[in-house]
């Protein structure tokens, strides 16, 4: 025991004066305060408890959440296909992520890309504690940054469904992730680029949805419309899987959300509680434009709603308070209902299950709107040393980056793809379906 400590807090104290006791003990509380504040970081369970479940309600967001609510969306002839992509994409980001993805991603300290000193996980150890997350550790954050990177690649399967060749969407998928995916979530969460200039991105609005969208869109583009598109009803085949995969991903948004905070705290309780509000306000909003548009509210506009809400707020969750969340959430449900109408229309694109429409839209909304309801004086926690307007155009210049990042990327990886393995079916196999051209089986027997 340290003398001092002895003396303050042993028998010869007894008989000081209070004040003498503590101007003796003073220096001695000051040197095991000051031991405590540098050691090294620990495990907490608690926070390894949530980041466990936050990873696998952001896997339950994608298979089956994501599958269900692509499937739906899809005619009947397509949903092997729709599930079997997103199940394919899923399964190949998680073992590229494991193979260099997580060290390209967090292994450094470069501008755009990490390192390669993470390459198959090397020198990750279960005792190894998260350099980002420093009370979880390696392992659980490394698999809680894999399902990120997995749905992402995912979500673009919704642009390309009904008519793109199964070897291309696995082509692009590992192009677009190496290239696109990987300098994003380095460059915004990795210490990079943008982390640098101030961008704020709690949950992924542009390296995610932002991200995602455009690369859809350009997708969209590259392989063109469905055969029977603007002539004939393409509708969704089971709005029921729609539903339920629309409420799967909202309860795995709480792990996507709350998780980022990657502790039991209150930042994921603030995460949490934006992401219930927003999410509901997305999807009143979208009811309320849509009877006001066409007379009647339907259901697949509500799960879109709530889709938008989630989507809006996801760059916001922890930043902003619940009204500026709730505002989000309203203004993505509203306009996403022109996203996927007028502004389809615009575009002149058939974009299958409108990522980009929802995804894109909304994703920029929220990630511009995160500079305005981050401030204190509208709820927010606040940011140093910038004014709104200021935070704004940083939020501007991380959309930008990311838009020209994305489209460019996609599109090279798509007439990879066509070059290799070729786009698109042929215009027989796409009347019949690919369930059965593509992998032969039926999602219904009966």
């Amino acid at each position: 025991m340290n003398k001092r400590l002895a003396t303050a807090l042993g028998l010869g104290a007894l008989a000081a004066t209070p004040l003498a006791l503590a101007q003796e003990a003073a220096p001695v509380v000051a040197e095991i305060v000051s031991a405590v504040a540098e050691a090294e970081p620990a495990i907490d369970t608690g926070d390894t408890a949530w980041m466990l479940t936050s990873t696998v309600l952001v896997i339950l967001m994608s298979i089956p959440g994501l599958a269900l609510f692509y499937g739906g969306l899809a005619r009947s002839k397509n949903m092997v296909s729709v599930l079997l992509q997103v199940l394919a994409v899923f399964s190949l980001i998680t073992l590229l992520w494991a193979v260099y993805g997580f060290s390209l991603a967090f292994g450094g300290e470069g501008k755009v890309y990490g390192s390669f000193d993470y390459v198959f996980l090397k020198g990750i150890t279960p005792d190894t504690i998260s350099s980002a997350l420093s009370t979880i550790p390696e392992f659980v954050f490394v698999s809680f940054q894999a399902a990120f990177a997995a749905i992402t690649v995912a979500l673009v399967v919704g642009s390309l469904a009904e008519r793109v060749k199964f070897g291309a969407v696995m082509v692009f998928s590992i192009i677009w992730f190496t290239f696109s995916y990987l300098p994003m979530a380095h460059m915004v969460w990795g210490g990079g680029l943008l982390a640098e200039d101030g961008a704020l991105d709690f949950a992924g609005g542009t390296v995610i949805h932002i991200n995602a969208g455009v690369a859809g869109l350009v997708g969209a583009y590259v392989l063109g419309k469905r055969a029977g598109y603007g002539k004939e009803a393409l509708a969704p085949h089971n709005l029921a899987f729609t539903m339920i995969g629309a409420c799967l991903l909202w309860v795995g948004w709480f792990g996507f959300n709350a998780g980022s905070a990657g502790a039991a705290n209150g930042v994921a309780g603030l995460a949490f509680i934006n992401t219930i509000v927003a999410t509901s306000a997305g999807v009143l909003a979208w009811l309320i434009v849509e009877s006001l548009a066409k007379g009647k509210p339907s259901l697949l506009g509500g799960a879109s709603g709530a889709v938008a809400g989630l989507v809006g707020v996801t760059p916001a969750a922890g930043f902003v308070g619940p009204v500026g969340a709730i505002l989000i959430g309203a203004l993505s449900g509203a306009v996403c209902v022109w996203g996927v109408s007028g502004l389809k229309r615009m575009l002149n694109v058939d974009d299958s299950f409108d990522v980009f429409g929802i995804h894109g839209v909304a994703g920029i909304i929220g990630a511009l709107l995160t500079g305005v309801f981050v401030f204190p004086s509208l709820g927010g926690v606040g940011v140093d040393d910038v004014t709104m307007a200021g935070q704004v155009w940083i939020q501007l210049k991380s959309v930008i980056v990311t838009v020209i990042l994305s489209s460019v990327v996609a599109f090279i990886a798509f007439m990879v793809a066509k070059a290799t393995v070729g786009l698109r079916v042929s215009a027989e196999a796409e009347r019949e379906g690919l369930d059965l051209t593509s992998h032969g089986e039926r999602a219904y027997n009966s």
